[in-house]
């Protein structure tokens, strides 16, 4: 009996063997088989801007005063600085053009279009109350985007006009086709420190706010640029516009 001992016991050790040599040592001894660890793994996904601000700008009226003499078509006024003399606060406006249908991406050479009133409230190209704008093309221009869908310009912080809060129209066109017509929104506390300075002083400060207004009284909260500066040294006022294409 003790050799038949010993034939098992050798029969197991050589199964024994061959399972480490195998590397199922599980399987030998009878126990369930065992899944190996995972290697962690790396998920690499686009950079794009979250759902919460990845919002389409508001559509708004381009009256009452857009180009009429067909700007977009004339290399002379895509141009930065839009001034052309006009006295005011330096104000930088900062642009960034999006597709809400691709993520927010940038969109590159989109043209965008900006017209505005000078710090009294008078429009060039028309004749207004007390203001024959006609044949002056000043505070009117625009900017092809970059690579990463930005638009400069320099102007001079707008005036306001009765009836209206203090506001910049801006046009964008892609492909030749324009596909958002908006206004800029400016904060409060701002206008009212600007419109007590140089040369906004003498007509004071507007009668219009932003939710009395007939264009923003809906809400600003895609269209209200973002600013930074002061009175002494002129503002830079930031936006990102929405499209759809």
């Amino acid at each position: 009996m003790s050799q038949a001992i010993d034939q098992n016991r050798r029969q197991v050790l050589r199964a024994l063997g061959a399972a480490l040599a195998g590397g199922s040592v599980g399987a030998a001894l009878g126990c369930g088989t065992t899944s190996s660890p995972t290697s962690p793994t790396t998920t690499t996904t686009a950079t794009t801007t979250d759902s919460a601000s990845c919002a389409e700008t508001a559509s708004e009226t381009r009256g009452p005063y857009p180009d009429t003499t067909g700007m977009i078509n004339n290399q002379a006024f895509y141009r930065q600085d839009i001034r052309e003399g006009k006295p005011g606060l330096p104000l930088t406006l900062a642009l960034t053009i999006v597709n809400v249908r691709n993520g927010c991406a940038p969109i590159s050479g989109a043209a965008v279009e900006v017209w505005q009133c000078d710090a009294a409230g008078a429009y060039s190209e028309y004749a207004q109350p007390g203001y024959n704008g006609t044949g002056q093309t000043f505070l009117r221009g625009l900017q092809a985007t970059s690579a990463s869908g930005q638009a400069t310009f320099v102007t001079v912080y707008p005036g306001w006009y009765q009836g209206r809060a203090t506001h910049i129209h801006v046009d964008v066109n892609v492909n030749r086709t324009r596909v958002k017509s908006t206004q800029i929104a400016f904060p409060e506390d701002v206008t009212r420190e600007v419109y007590g300075s140089g040369v906004y002083a003498s007509k004071g400060q507007g009668t219009t706010s932003n939710a009395s207004d007939t264009v923003f009284s809906d809400g600003t909260s895609t269209e209200m640029a973002t600013l930074s500066g002061s009175v002494a040294s002129g503002y830079t006022a930031t936006l990102t516009i929405g499209v759809s294409v």
